[in-house]
C-alpha cells in the first residue's frame, strides 16, 4: 500500500472523521480536503444519475440587495423625453405586456453615449417586432435630454428618438440597479433584458469607454424570448434564430454535439 493510501485511511480512521459524513460538512473543518471516493470506503454512497429539470435553466434569484439576474426588476416612475415631450415613465406599466432593454448611460453630451443612444434608436423597429420597448436612462434632468433631442446629429447630438430618454437626476434608479458610481456621481454603462413577468434575465455592465453592441443585444434577446418559449431547449454560445439548440440533457444533448 502507498503511503498516500496509508495517509487517507489514516485521516478517515482518527476520532475526527469517525463519521464519514463529516467529511462533507462544512463546519468540520476550515480547509478543503479532496479524498478519492470509493465504495469500499464509503460503501453507503450512492450516485443516481438523472435529468436535469429545464426550469432549472431559469432560475428564481432571491436576493434584494442588487438586482441579479433572475431579481424582479426594481420598479420606478420617472420623467422623460420622448418626441420632444415630457412624458412619466413607470417600469411595472410593461409588465405582462412587453420585453424591456433597460440601458443606462454616463452623460448627455459626451461621446460614446451618442453612438449608443442613436444606434438603439435607428434599429427601434426590430426590437418592436420582438415585443420589446427600450428605455434609456442618465442622471442628467429632462431639460438636458431635450436640448440634447434638439441638437443634430452632426454636432455631436441626437436628433428625434424612438424611444423614451429617462432622467434619473435624483440617482436613484442607477443605484437601486448597482450602476451608480458614488463618487461621481454617473452611471455605468448598464443593460438589463428585463421580461413580460418583470424579472432580469441579462445584464451587462461595461466601463465608461466602452460601448454596447446593438447586435449582442438583439441575440441575447432572441435567445431569452426561445428558451422561453421552449423550456425544454437551452441556446449554445452565439445561437441565432433558426440555428441548432440543445437538450439540457447528457444523452439528448449528444444530438447537438454530433451535429456541429
Amino acid at each position: 500500500m502507498s503511503c498516500s493510501s496509508l495517509s487517507v485511511l489514516s485521516l478517515i480512521s482518527s476520532s475526527s472523521f469517525s463519521n464519514p459524513n463529516s467529511l462533507f460538512s462544512p463546519k468540520s473543518h476550515s480547509s478543503t480536503l479532496s479524498i478519492p471516493l470509493r465504495t469500499s470506503i464509503f460503501p453507503s454512497l450512492s450516485f443516481t444519475p438523472r435529468s436535469l429539470s429545464p426550469r432549472n435553466f431559469l432560475v428564481r434569484a432571491t436576493s434584494s440587495e442588487l438586482p441579479l439576474v433572475g431579481n424582479t426588476a426594481p420598479d420606478f416612475e420617472a420623467e422623460a423625453v420622448f418626441d420632444q415631450e415630457f412624458i412619466n415613465v413607470k417600469l411595472s406599466e410593461y409588465i405582462g405586456k412587453k420585453y424591456v432593454i433597460l440601458f443606462f448611460y454616463p452623460l448627455d453630451f459626451t461621446f460614446v453615449c451618442p453612438t449608443e443612444i442613436t444606434a438603439f434608436s435607428d434599429r427601434h423597429a426590430e426590437f418592436e417586432e420582438l415585443n420589446t420597448e427600450i428605455l434609456g436612462v442618465s442622471v442628467d434632468s429632462v431639460f438636458s435630454h431635450l436640448a440634447w433631442v434638439q441638437t443634430d446629429r452632426k454636432s455631436g447630438g441626437l436628433g428625434d428618438l424612438k424611444y423614451p430618454l429617462i432622467s434619473d437626476i435624483t440617482k436613484s434608479i442607477s443605484k437601486s440597479y448597482g450602476v451608480l458610481i458614488p463618487d461621481q456621481g454617473i452611471a455605468l454603462r448598464g443593460l438589463f433584458i428585463i421580461d413580460k413577468e418583470g424579472v432580469i434575465q441579462h445584464s451587462t455592465i461595461n466601463n465608461l469607454g466602452i460601448g454596447r453592441s446593438v447586435d449582442e443585444t438583439k441575440r441575447t434577446l432572441q435567445a431569452l424570448q426561445y428558451v422561453q418559449e421552449n423550456p425544454d431547449e437551452v441556446c449554445p454560445a452565439g445561437w441565432k434564430p433558426g440555428e441548432k439548440s440543445m437538450k439540457p440533457d447528457p444523452k439528448l444533448s449528444k444530438e447537438y454535439f454530433a451535429a456541429v
